[in-house]
């Protein structure tokens, strides 16, 4: 066994530039500002471990097989770690939705760090990546697909694939590979081909060759990351072609080199229109089970919707027994305040994991929420579902608890002044008041199963009354919430409820394994927080609680207003304990969060009070 000193590492140059960010700003992160705390840090070579880049540690030594395992464990010891670990997920993706013009989709922390109009340089130099890459190494995220999903055939041009390779030169040594998005239509609208048919002869062979160019610039290349057949991008479907066909011909083409490819379920609008929207993933998927190569991973989002503050799990994860599966989960928070709202979002995936056990999953990935902003996420607390989401992917077994109980140390109270040993330390308080922020998000916006009822276009506010004659209906809220004065909820049981203008239901539980098959069939038995996802109940309906449906509704949506009051106490109380700067900028995005909050609740409730109210007269 070779033993390997920290300075062997190349890395601690680059480490060396936290110590020179203001530790106020964000911009650390939750890495040390002082790189002197590893010199008491003994590394060391075990050839007898598994080669899984996981690592041991006995005191201030850590062992490893492979040096990216070393590199894990020396972050691991800073958290306190001691023993054995290994990472549980080989797949640990960042998704970076961001444009070739330097804007991200769903982006609420600045322009992107990779892209800015024209091919050449970077936003924020060359040393932000770094920066970047050493955060994620540091939670263990071994991959960055680094353009969005709705992607521009540009991607694939020369000039873009020699950047490419820049990037994945700089992200090399912290062990992260590189995988692009790709627009399933690139060989027809850069005029290569006639064609995107993925069984046409020529299609595929300009597949090979591009699979051959990228392989020549980036031997490491990880893969593909495609989006084809919905929200109007190109894909097999336009050929009359299946999701197999399309899936498969790019699998062959990047076989020879060991790449992959991510085939999203996330489909809507193409082949099943006016089908319910949560079921058309599996209407699409479900007959081709077993058809894929085994280079194809379906890559599928954790509910059938769109990333909503609560659904229920996807069932695609239960019908697809013979096509390798990943998880999408989304790190920015499109649907929970954007960059204004502390939403800890560990607890709503925690809550996927137990209705979808990480065994079935080959990995994870997660929508970034990285830009250019100082503190990387626009909201300080953002920062801890970039860290949240790599403790999971490493260990899916960790606790919200634990992840929070971390990020806390290491962001605020982390070095010799850290206020942690005070009698009145705020670390319990924060910690509550994370764990509590998504539930308290569901309550004020979308309690009981409610869901889409946002804003147009761009998700911030909300819109119960929203309907847009020339929008396709799945995208209305009044399409979700069916609010009528005989009551409200979607009716996705096997049974019409009997109610006056009640519609069928479309049969969506029928998607789901058993027990939850039948479970969420019927209201009786249906969890509450999924109930009005499932059923058209009336407004005198009887909960649990004993109070009525109408007067739940109102009890939760005030109950979500509390909680950010609340919040809003907490971190008045904590200011003592936190530096100025983020203390201040936080505080600023409490208050918009209160203000918001209350305006989901005034909105929410004088629109669907307005049923209820009518309701009483019928």
């Amino acid at each position: 066994m070779k033993r390997f000193l920290l300075s062997a590492l190349p890395l601690v140059i680059s480490l060396l530039s936290f110590s020179a960010l203001r530790a106020e700003d964000g911009s650390r992160l939750w890495l040390p500002s002082d790189t002197s705390v590893f010199k008491s840090l003994t590394l060391r070579l075990d050839n007898s471990m598994p080669a899984d880049d996981g690592y041991r540690i006995n005191g201030n030594m850590v062992t490893a097989r492979t040096q990216q395992g070393l590199l894990y464990g020396r972050y691991a010891w800073l958290r306190g770690e001691q023993g054995e670990s290994h990472p549980y997920f080989s797949l640990r993706i960042l998704n970076h939705w961001d444009n070739l013009d330097g804007s991200i989709e769903r982006g609420y922390a600045g322009p992107s760090i990779f892209w800015a109009e024209g091919v050449e340089g970077f936003p924020g130099g060359t040393s932000t990546i770094t920066r970047y890459a050493e955060a994620c190494a540091s939670i263990g995220i071994n991959g960055s697909v680094l353009n969005n999903v709705n992607a521009s055939p540009k991607m694939l041009t020369r000039a873009y694939l020699l950047k490419v390779k820049t990037i994945a030169d700089l992200l090399r040594p912290w062990g992260i590979k590189v995988y692009l998005s790709v627009n399933f239509g690139s060989p027809k609208a850069l005029g290569a081909t006639k064609t995107a048919d993925p069984l046409d002869r020529n299609v595929q062979r300009w597949w090979q060759r591009k699979a051959q160019e990228i392989y020549k610039l980036i031997p490491d290349f990880g893969g593909f990351l495609v989006k084809a057949n919905s929200e109007g991008q190109p894909g097999p479907f336009d050929y009359g072609r299946s999701h197999a066909d399309g899936a498969n011909m790019l699998a062959d083409a990047l076989k020879p080199f060991g790449g992959i490819v991510m085939w999203r379920s996330f489909v809507y609008g193409a082949k099943h229109k006016g089908e319910d929207r949560v079921m058309q993933a599996v209407s699409e998927f479900a007959g081709l089970d077993g058809q894929f190569r085994d280079n194809v991973i379906l890559q599928s989002k954790n509910g059938p919707l769109d990333f909503q503050p609560r659904e229920p799990y996807a069932p695609i994860f239960d019908q697809m027994k013979k096509t390798t599966q990943m998880a999408e989960l989304q790190i920015t928070q499109e649907y929970l305040g954007q960059g204004e709202h502390l939403a800890y979002l560990a607890p709503m995936w925690k809550e996927f994991f137990s209705f979808v056990a990480p065994s079935k999953l080959k990995g994870i990935a997660g929508v970034a929420n990285v830009g250019l902003d100082r503190n990387w996420c626009g909201h300080h607390f953002a920062q801890a579902n970039w860290y949240a989401f790599g403790r999971l992917a490493w260990n899916p077994a960790l606790s919200s608890e634990e992840i929070a109980k971390e990020w806390l140390k290491q962001t605020f109270f982390y070095g010799e002044n850290s206020p942690l040993s005070s009698l009145h330390s705020p670390l319990s308080s924060l910690l509550s008041m994370m764990l509590r922020s998504r539930e308290a998000c569901v309550d004020y916006m979308m309690p009981l199963g409610l869901h889409h009822i946002f804003k147009f276009d761009h998700h911030m506010g909300p819109e119960p009354d929203g309907f847009k004659a020339d929008y396709p209906i799945e995208w209305c809220p009044v399409y979700y919430h069916k609010a009528d004065k005989w009551g409200i909820g979607f009716n996705r049981s096997t049974h019409n409820t009997e109610m006056p203008g009640a519609e069928n239901g479309t049969g969506a539980t029928q998607q789901y394994r058993e027990p939850y098959c039948k479970l969420y069939d019927s209201p009786s038995t249906c969890p509450e927080q999924y109930l009005l996802w499932f059923h058209h109940l009336p407004w005198t309906y009887r909960m649990l609680s004993g109070r009525t449906l109408w007067e739940e509704l109102q009890f939760r949506y005030n109950r979500g207003v509390g909680e950010i009051e609340d919040f809003v106490r907490i971190w008045q109380e904590a200011r003592p304990y936190i530096d100025a700067q983020r203390w201040q900028e936080v505080d600023a995005k409490l208050q918009t969060h209160l203000r918001d909050a209350r305006e989901w609740r005034d909105v929410c409730l004088k629109y669907f009070g307005s049923f209820a109210e009518d309701s009483k007269s019928k």
